[in-house]
């Protein structure tokens, strides 16, 4: 505790020192005395370059997607290649019992967005006209299902609907999470 009071006092003073002070060289040997400021010379610095080499790769890669349509509704997949594209059998199976399952529990009058199936991440969107309320459910960081609306009247049916999506995103979360493990198991065997 003393080490960083100290290192903490001798800061505040150089600062203070190098305000009242115009000459930058006098600030940088100020520093430097106090061993607050560590150069390095210019010889060893190109020594350690020429020694160590960098890679320039330092340009993520790009995130392409590639969209598919399955009975009216459309599932993105998000990947940096061509295999995170893929669609399988089982994952289409997967968003169509999602829709189906949807207009069971949930609302027989409902608009779909897109299903994102990202590396770590879903996400889904929708509209439930009845009651003219846009709903957001996402696996991952953000995890939850979200809605917005304007003036939306709060009655039994409006807490039965809330309800209503609140159970079927558990069925929603276990079910993506299914398929974004099961994604992640290919990706690693192969």
């Amino acid at each position: 505790m003393s080490r960083q009071y100290d290192e903490l006092k001798n800061l505040l003073e150089a600062s203070r020192k190098m305000l009242n002070k115009g000459d930058l060289t006098e600030q940088r040997n100020y520093l430097t005395k106090k061993g607050i400021l560590k150069e390095q010379s210019f010889e060893d610095n190109i020594d350690a370059d020429i020694e160590t080499e960098v890679e320039d790769d330092t340009e993520p890669e790009e995130e392409k997607t590639k969209k598919y349509r399955i009975s009216g509704g459309l599932i993105n997949m998000h990947g940096k290649d061509k295999q995170d594209l893929e669609l399988t059998s089982e994952e289409k199976r997967a968003f169509q019992e999602t829709m189906d399952d949807f207009v069971n529990e949930v609302s027989e009058l409902s608009e779909f967005g897109v299903l994102n199936v990202y590396k770590s991440n879903v996400d889904w969107s929708g509209k439930i006209l009845d009651f003219d309320v846009e709903f957001y459910m996402t696996i991952g960081e953000d995890s939850g299902v979200y809605v917005n609306g304007n003036m939306l009247k709060l009655d039994d049916s409006f807490v039965e609907l809330i309800n209503k999506l609140t159970s079927f995103y558990e069925k929603f979360k276990s079910k993506w999470s299914r398929v974004i493990s099961s994604r992640r198991k290919t990706q690693d065997t192969e």
